[in-house]
């Protein structure tokens, strides 16, 4: 059975700051790493390997060539090998053109059963990859899903929804977004990282896909963090009496109690 999970590369967003004076998020120089439900993605790949046996995962991941370094911890994991896609021209592009290059790359592997990835990315969040991807492979596609398995050529998992739980069944190959509540990914030990570094890892281009990259169709316009307006109340004096006025100032503002 051919799994292909995709990753994405993001920075660590806990070590993100926000200028003050433009409200625009600091990125230069940040560590990169894998997006948390992408994680997620992979670790069920690797939980369907150890329930199923004869599973070859293929972890795919669009990025910059700084993704040789962070793919690692996809394959200590539980990963079998490493796709990079790092042409240059790739970057940047949105949903729509990361979609392709996945599309093309999994093409390009030939037989697969099973992609499977997070619901959305850490980062941007627009959760349109999975649905793009599917639609360009011609695959059915689950989304949301919190509950998975595969036997006799069907899959069935039951999908997370604002009102409640869906369960469903499609034929392989299919496309499986999941949701974080699916699984706590592992912390991969010492000898899996050593080992890591021994699994193959091949870098594509746009060229060696057949791709020719075109003006993205969706283009971000903003990036701010929201503005918050402070009233600065200062209450002074004896502090039986400022914690008085604070809790009417509350009462007044609705939110006490």
């Amino acid at each position: 059975m051919e799994v292909v999970v995709c990753i994405k590369q993001v920075v660590d967003l806990k070590q993100v700051r926000i200028k003050r004076d433009t409200r625009e998020p600091v990125l230069e120089g940040l560590p990169l790493v894998l997006s948390d439900i992408d994680k997620n993605a992979l670790e069920e790949a690797v939980r369907l390997k150890e329930r199923l046996g004869e599973v070859k995962i293929t972890a795919l991941s669009l990025g910059t060539g700084k993704l040789r370094e962070t793919i690692k911890e996809a394959l200590a994991i539980g990963a079998d090998e490493a796709i990079l896609v790092t042409d240059p021209a790739l970057q940047g592009g949105g949903p729509s053109i990361t979609a392709r290059a996945l599309a093309a790359a999994v093409g390009k592997l030939g037989h697969v059963d099973l992609v499977l990835l997070g619901e959305g990315s850490a980062d941007n969040y627009t959760g349109q990859v999975g649905p793009r991807l599917a639609e360009l492979l011609g695959l059915p596609q689950v989304t949301f899903v919190k509950q998975m398995d595969v036997a006799g050529g069907t899959l069935r998992a039951t999908r997370s929804l604002e009102d409640g739980l869906e369960v469903v069944e499609a034929p392989l190959p299919a496309l499986v977004t999941v949701v974080a509540e699916i699984n706590e990914p592992r912390l991969p030990t010492l000898p899996q990282i050593l080992r890591a570094g021994r699994k193959p890892i091949q870098e594509w281009s746009a060229a060696d896909l057949g791709l020719i990259p075109g003006p993205p169709a969706v283009t971000q316009q903003s990036n701010l963090a929201p503005q918050q307006e402070r009233k600065n109340v200062i209450f002074t004096g004896d502090v039986d009496q400022a914690v008085g006025k604070l809790v009417d100032a509350l009462i007044r503002e609705g939110v006490w109690p």
